[in-house]
């Protein structure tokens, strides 16, 4: 593993000059727009670093950029990888410990999400205060590298309570209602079957998406903060009332941009406060 991280932070290190920012953005599905507002010093494609596929998801484009969002310096993934893209999931955290080696200390991890409450509509944004991981699969399966992680790290709160007051602080400046509970991870590419949703709800689930836990699972291992949201695009099966497809997903990231945007140019200057 400690080879492979080398290998991807040196041909960073080779594209980008300067310091590494201090937070990481990962835009998720129909969020990828937001690369535009940063101040962007370096564009990097996957493909140009050892270890990290190319995205195949329509809505991900496939780059890292390094800049600034609102003053703010930021490593911005504009679009991720997907255990159900065929990835292993030890790839998938590839990037994450990247970045760690690199200087990171915090994730902020946005997601589109499938809502399991009927009066959390499509283009709620919800802070997530926990997850749950339906998947299966734990990107820390296999060897522990101590000097990434412990072997046992602990998960009381993946989701850093200071930085979930600071999205809420951002929110209420903004003006924009914000949404918060508990985000429920399967690997898809399948949505949920209706009886699913029902077990989920009453689980304890709030929301339910593809995405977000294999990372955020993988920067607690490695010691660094996390902050998670979710972008609402659709009722989940059986309380939506018409079939759920990836389009409908894009384009209520498309209608919730701006809120989205607004939301995170007011709180990421607020990260390296903490």
């Amino acid at each position: 593993m400690q080879n492979a991280i080398k290998a991807a932070a040196d041909a960073i290190r080779k594209k980008h000059e300067g310091a590494f920012p201090k937070t990481i953005l990962v835009l998720g599905s129909g969020l990828g727009g937001f690369g535009e507002r940063i101040e962007t010093k370096t564009t990097i494609p996957y493909g140009d670093i050892p270890g990290f596929p190319i995205s195949t998801v329509p809505g991900h484009s496939g780059q890292l950029l390094i800049g600034e969002a609102a003053g703010a310096p930021i490593a911005c993934m504009q679009g991720r990888l997907h255990v159900y893209e065929g990835h292993p999931i030890q790839q998938v955290a590839l990037p994450i410990r990247t970045y760690r080696a690199l200087g990171a200390e915090v994730l902020v991890v946005t997601n589109a999400a499938g809502s399991l409450r009927e009066e959390m509509g499509p283009g709620s944004l919800m802070v997530i205060d926990d997850h749950i991981n339906h998947s299966g699969r734990n990107p820390l399966i296999g060897a522990n590298d101590e000097e990434i992680g412990p072997r046992f790290p602990d998960m009381s709160e993946v989701y850093s309570g200071e930085l979930r007051e600071k999205l809420f602080a951002a929110g209420k400046a903004e003006g924009i209602d914000l949404e918060r509970g508990v985000y429920l991870y399967t690997t898809g590419p399948s949505f949920e079957t209706p009886a699913e949703i029902r077990m989920f709800a009453k689980w304890g689930a709030d929301a339910v998406g593809m995405s977000t836990v294999p990372e955020a699972t993988a920067a607690v291992h490695c010691g660094m903060r996390v902050a998670g949201m979710s972008l609402i695009t659709n009722h989940a099966a059986g309380i939506a009332a018409h079939k759920i497809t990836h389009d409908e997903t894009l384009a209520v990231g498309a209608q919730s941009f701006d809120k989205m945007s607004r939301l995170m140019l007011r709180f990421l200057p607020t990260v390296s406060q903490s």
